[in-house]
């Protein structure tokens, strides 16, 4: 495989002088539309989009060739369900690719692919077809015969040039774009002389196609439409793996040399029986699709995690997840591996795939620590899981579906995916209720999104009433100790570890009453005598999560939210079975959610110091909130904070976070805490002792007499919980920023990966931007190319605006192009006058003196025609003019101007009314200007409707 590979990069690089690029990380740069780089031409978007920037590295590009690496899971091109149940399908595969940016075309193209499959690789010419476009009528497309004809000629049999339809012969980059014909080359695994050609594009497993050769020659346009590109380009891709099938003469993918040292390393580390290539019925207990899925996912995982994206709960992040527990669960429960299997693997993923990728080997370690965490982690859960199913299953009536409230229990709480839901029911013969379930995904993302329906039933098992209050005193149940949620520690690969917290049932609270016993299915406060659940207050969002009860590990009770009232601390819970006073439970917090609020939390405290250090010490808190997703702060303000501002803020945080510094906290007597100087927000009502959060600084440095800690660093009262060191929050992006009222702005801010994703997306949207303003400093003397341009500036204007970018640059790249719409339409009004000007000396030639003059013009827009009849009557004061131009779809358009000598008595707005109802349109206007349109086919019984009711009126 490293052989072919390298003899196809040669080829374009040596024969025929194609640049070789690196292949791009499959995390897209510039590109929240995409999960993964799924094709080839990615990168090069910008390029046949025309939005590259001139002055660019990429732009200089003419031939270009490589090998990228390409992840198809989730999103619209997803394979990850199809892997394994066949011999072709991959999460992770590399695509070969050569391109042409307006330099060679079909001729070449087509010959070059011919040349390297027959003579380089000696493919033999009997064993391949090729096919080509053949038309559209409903497009007005005719068939690609100078596609046709070059195969012709290289010699390829006419028998074995094939014509198809649209589906599968034309390309197009998605709804509007780029586009063209494309041509594949098939390969025929049987051979032996026989002719094929009716197996192609047959979803034949023997006739598969190996090359597609896409010739990018039209672009679609937002009406549907196709019209010609000024620059004509050739993408091609080729599958390296069926490459290679083919290559080393063979019927599957896996029996290559990209395979068998993994599957070979698999079977050393399993009790299962050697990988035989079975599919279907056929493979008994579905062990050779189990070899297959573990092989590709395992290549996936080292890919991915190389590139930077780690297994998450959102996003790519999430999609990798999937595919490591789809992976963990084929090697456990199939293939009866010990855990670390996979993990095990990476080394012969690394030595099949070193060739390419030596960062691979770099990482080698750290790779397969990450998916031993994971596997370690999901292994538990999924033992859980597994016997809440069949725990579950035992109980249920026959030939009754799934509950979909265990169901989304294990996918919310313990992270099942639903696919491995569906697998583990599908085994044991039995349907999950899909209605039910996605009624409640619908539920909870109404919740999440903050809807007031939605959070009304929740709120009212968490906020303690009066009376219930005072019963729980009476009764002498204590507050509860609610100190474990500070209770975490970095782990020596930087993981934050969170301890395990168990905890005993104080009191049920249901319908505003204490209760000592809930039903099953019931939702109830729990109060609890200790918890690890942070509570909502000081801004930062409660925890979510569930308990156990302990002895009994299948039944998870879910914790929906969590509130802090009168030092009792309620759990919103969902009783899956009866839940009792006295219960001894396990709590488990959602750790990612938690550390996404940490990493919140601690920003904003970033953000806090940084807006005093650069806006004044006079710059106070106004409120701020924490979530998962995002962190907004308030704060007063003598004016609109500007670009520069922006820039420092956000700067002053990342020296911060590159520092690294220590999250120090410590509880203070407040009165103590009152004497720090400089110290923020401490008017608000806190608890006493209080929480002191020093960044950098030793809490016990920051109280000694006459220290100034307070005034360099960011020091802060908080409750919340933070980061103990400010690098793992990796960056902060402010992403908002807006004056609520007069004297307070309101900054939203991102941080981590999100903030990293904004700063990419605004260089890509900073480039088009820089691209358009280069065009539109050229100039143009074409009307149409300068509306395009305009309005190209107005949708740039609009992604600009909704777009999570950094919000200095939003207001730069507005700046802009505010500034190029103005330049736009002016030279546009001005092209417009020109154009008008000759046409209407035309008509005064032609009308000369005419008290009226009536007549059709050729008009590009009703602007144009409308400037044709202003500078007639100008140039011919006592003139009234109408005018009518026909358009190519079938409208006309009209455009008239009566003489003032003529009011009252004439009125353009009744003359243009007559004559478009006689043709079927509308009109409206002034007694002196007016305007309309109508249908072509009246257009004769208008001039003469124009000329009647003029003769009528003077």
């Amino acid at each position: 495989a490293g052989q072919v590979r390298a003899a196809f990069l040669r080829f374009f690089q040596e024969r025929h002088g194609h640049h070789r690029l690196p292949s791009a990380p499959v995390r897209p740069r510039g590109d929240p539309r995409l999960l993964f780089v799924n094709a080839g031409m990615n990168q090069f978007k910008p390029i046949f989009l025309g939005t590259v920037h001139p002055r660019s590295e990429l732009a200089q590009h003419r031939r270009v060739v490589n090998s990228q690496k390409c992840v198809r899971a989730g999103g619209k091109h997803n394979d990850l369900e199809d892997v394994g149940r066949d011999t072709y399908h991959h999460t992770f595969f590399e695509m070969l690719g050569n391109w042409s940016f307006g330099d060679y075309f079909k001729e070449e193209a087509c010959s070059m692919a011919w040349e390297l499959l027959t003579e380089v690789y000696r493919i033999p010419r009997d064993r391949l077809y090729v096919t080509y476009f053949g038309g559209d009528s409903t497009l007005g497309l005719s068939a690609d015969e100078e596609c046709r004809d070059v195969w012709l000629r290289l010699g390829v049999p006419a028998s074995r040039v094939l014509p198809f339809p649209l589906k599968d012969n034309f390309w197009e980059m998605g709804d509007t774009g780029p586009c063209g014909p494309c041509t594949e080359i098939h390969y025929d695994h049987v051979g032996g002389g026989r002719n094929a050609a009716a197996l192609v594009n047959q979803g034949s497993p023997d006739v598969v196609e190996i090359w597609n050769l896409v010739f990018m020659q039209y672009s679609r346009e937002v009406e549907g439409n196709l019209l010609p590109l000024p620059q004509h380009h050739v993408d091609t891709g080729m599958g390296l793996e069926r490459l290679v099938t083919v290559l080393q003469n063979k019927r599957s993918n896996y029996d290559t040399d990209l395979f068998t040292p993994i599957l070979d390393a698999i079977h050393k580390g399993c009790r299962a029986p050697r990988y035989q290539g079975l599919v279907g019925d056929a493979d008994v207990g579905r062990v050779n699709m189990a070899y297959r899925v573990v092989a590709d996912h395992i290549r996936t995982l080292c890919v991915c995690i190389t590139d930077g994206i780690y297994p998450g709960f959102s996003g790519a992040e999430l999609v990798l997840r999937r595919i490591l527990r789809r992976a963990v669960r084929f090697c456990s429960e199939v293939l009866q591996a010990p855990p670390g299997l996979l993990a095990s693997l990476v080394p012969t993923v690394v030595e099949v795939l070193v060739m390419l990728w030596l960062t691979l080997l770099l990482m080698l370690g750290q790779i397969m620590d990450i998916i031993n965490e994971n596997e370690a982690a999901f292994l538990s859960s999924l033992e859980r899981g597994r016997r809440i199913i069949e725990r579950t299953v035992q109980q249920m009536e026959p030939s009754t579906n799934f509950p979909a409230e265990v169901a989304w229990s294990l996918y919310g709480n313990l992270g099942f995916p639903l696919d491995l839901i569906d697998l583990m029911l599908e085994e044991k013969g039995i349907r999950l209720d899909s209605a039910a379930f996605n009624e409640l995904a619908l539920e909870d993302t109404k919740r999440k999104a903050g809807g007031p329906q939605a959070e009304q039933p929740e709120k009212t098992n968490t906020r303690l009433d009066v009376h219930s209050l005072a019963q729980l005193r009476s009764s002498n149940v204590p507050a509860t100790d609610d100190s474990p949620k500070y209770a975490y520690t970095l782990g020596p690969h930087g993981q934050y570890e969170f301890s395990p917290c168990q905890a005993t049932v104080l009191m049920l609270y249901r319908d505003q009453s204490l209760q000592k016993e809930v039903g099953a299915g019931q939702h109830c406060g729990v109060i609890l005598d200790r918890t690890n659940f942070y509570a909502e207050q000081g801004g930062q969002d409660s925890d979510q999560g569930y308990m156990i009860r302990l002895g009994q590990q299948d039944v998870l009770f879910p914790v929906e939210s969590v509130r802090l009232c009168g030092g009792y601390v309620i759990h919103e819970v969902t009783a899956v079975e009866t839940l009792r006073v006295g219960d001894q439970v396990q709590l488990f917090v959602d750790e990612a959610q938690r550390l996404a609020c940490m990493t919140n939390h601690t920003a904003t405290h970033l953000l806090n110091f940084a807006l005093r250090h650069v806006l004044g010490d006079n710059t106070e808190q106004r409120g701020s909130h924490v979530t998962a997703e995002r962190l907004r702060f308030d704060f007063d303000t003598k004016g609109p904070v500007t670009v520069e501002q922006l820039q420092q803020v956000e700067q002053v945080v990342q020296d911060m976070i590159k520092r690294n510094d220590v999250v120090h906290m410590a509880e203070v007597p407040l009165t103590v805490a009152r004497r720090v100087q400089g110290l923020r927000a401490v008017d608000e009502g806190y608890p006493d002792p209080v929480r002191i959060v020093s960044l950098g600084v030793p809490v016990e440095s920051v109280l000694t007499c006459d220290s100034k800690a307070a005034m360099q660093t960011s020091v802060e009262l908080c409750c919340g919980t933070h980061l103990l060191q400010t690098g793992s929050m990796e960056d902060l992006a402010i992403i908002s920023e807006r004056q609520l009222v007069k004297g307070i702005s309101r900054v939203i801010a991102v941080t981590g990966r999100e903030a990293k994703q904004a700063r990419e997306v605004g260089q890509c949207l900073a480039m088009q931007v820089d691209s358009v303003s280069l065009r539109m400093k050229q100039g143009s003397s074409s009307i149409p190319e300068m509306q395009n341009l305009c309005k190209e500036v107005g949708q740039l204007t609009k992604v600009v605006a909704s777009t999570a970018i950094p919000q200095w640059q939003r207001r730069e790249l507005q700046t802009i192009l505010k500034a190029l719409q103005r330049t736009a339409n002016t030279a546009i009004r001005k092209l417009e006058l020109q154009q008008a000007e000759k046409k209407a000396q035309s008509l005064l030639a032609k009308h000369c003196n005419q008290p009226v003059i009536i007549d059709t013009v050729p008009a590009d827009s009703l602007s144009i025609l409308m400037k044709v009849v202003n500078q007639l009557c100008d140039k011919s004061p006592g003139t009234s003019v109408l005018l009518l131009s026909p358009q190519a779809s079938g409208e006309v358009l009209c455009a008239c101007q009566v003489s003032k000598n003529c009011l009252p008595a004439f009125s353009a707005a009744d003359w243009a009314m007559a004559v478009c109802t006689q043709m079927e349109g509308k009109a409206g206007g002034s007694p002196t200007v007016a305007k309309g349109s109508g249908n072509a086919k009246g257009m004769q019984g208008a001039l003469t409707t124009a000329l009647e009711f003029a003769r009528s009126k003077l």
